[in-house]
């Protein structure tokens, strides 16, 4: 896609704040300069740089979040494919007496449900990748600043799995048959058992996945609640890591993004609007994170996270592609609502 982006970001670890954070470029290698402003904005500085590639230590959870990676590709593709079964499913509950028009529906509700079973299934690789990046990023072998300048092949990876999680849940969220689909499969399984009927291929989602699969349509925001969920439970799971360790990298990767978007002369480096999307989705996707695992959450005064700059940068862009991310905080984050929360950032975030 292109350039290496050098960031100017907040200085978190008291160290400077001039980093690289390498969101666009493919892995191969390439070097080129990239000039930026220093801290002070007084001079120049260039520096020589090569494509972001993971070291030595990194290549095992390189290659195995790599893995997760390229089937999201896919998932994406065959979720934006997804067309359901309206039609059919409408003509079967009108004529429930007419085997032929049930076997219909049923045949094809059946393939579509395999594949919302894969997309569930999928969620939880996403959510075991999420834990592998965390563990590395947030040791307490460096700072977090450090670790996202030091490992930016897993950091990038880590952003392309927030990116692949705010793209589906904005998918799934404008399509209304796959929860009509599910539906109609599990009034249809249950029908079949009253009767004693066989299921055949619907046998592959049993009652106990499929009450999972129903938890996890039910909400707005699937794959988003996953990891809202794993990052929690990978807090909960470590108690002698300081919980700074995880806030601290979300917070700096928030900033880091809405610094990209904000400054003409790093926007000006995107390779397309593309880039831009990617950027909003990272940004609001570790934003909901950290306010779901930071105790007072991302609202309140105190926050690492200037929420209304992040929200200002949301709402300069075309609405139409950022309705969703403005959604996503409204209603997927934990202390919006807070009394912390100032009103001003409250009317921001209120729908036009």
């Amino acid at each position: 896609m292109g350039n290496l982006i050098k960031v100017l970001t907040r200085d978190i670890d008291n160290n400077g704040g001039n980093f690289f954070l390498d969101f666009e470029s493919k892995m191969h290698q390439r070097t080129e300069s990239v000039y930026l402003m220093t801290p002070a904005g007084s001079n120049l500085c260039s520096c020589v740089c090569s494509d972001a590639q993971p070291s030595q230590s990194e290549t095992e959870v390189w290659e195995k979040v790599n893995q997760v990676l390229t089937e999201a590709r896919v998932i994406l593709d065959d979720l934006q494919a997804y067309r359901g079964a309206g039609e059919e499913i409408r003509q079967a509950i009108q004529s429930p007496g007419v085997e032929g028009v049930q076997e219909k529906a049923w045949s094809a509700v059946v393939p579509l449900v395999a594949k919302l079973k894969t997309f569930y299934e999928f969620s939880q690789k996403l959510e075991s990748s999420l834990q592998c990046l965390l563990d590395v990023l947030t040791s307490s072998s460096s700072t977090p600043t450090q670790h996202l300048e030091q490992k930016q092949a897993l950091a990038r990876q880590f952003a392309h799995i927030l990116h692949f999680t705010l793209r589906f849940d904005e998918l799934k969220m404008t399509n209304p048959a796959i929860q009509n689909d599910f539906s109609y499969y599990r009034r249809t399984i249950s029908r079949m058992r009253i009767n004693n009927l066989s299921a055949n291929a619907g046998n592959e989602v049993n009652n106990e996945l499929a009450n999972r699969m129903s938890l996890f349509y039910a909400s707005a925001t699937p794959m988003l609640k996953t990891l809202s969920d794993a990052t929690s439970k990978f807090v909960s799971d470590n108690p002698d890591l300081p919980i700074e360790n995880t806030t601290d990298c979300l917070s700096t990767m928030a900033s880091v993004c809405k610094v990209m978007l904000e400054t003409p002369e790093y926007r000006s480096r995107f390779a397309s609007e593309e880039t831009v999307l990617f950027c909003l989705r990272v940004m609001v996707g570790v934003i909901i994170l950290y306010d779901h695992v930071h105790p007072a959450g991302a609202f309140v005064k105190t926050s690492n996270i200037d929420m209304k700059g992040c929200i200002r940068v949301l709402k300069e862009q075309p609405p139409s592609s950022v309705e969703g991310l403005l959604n996503a905080l409204r209603y997927t984050t934990k202390h919006l609502n807070d009394e912390t929360t100032s009103k001003q950032i409250k009317n921001m975030l209120q729908p036009n």
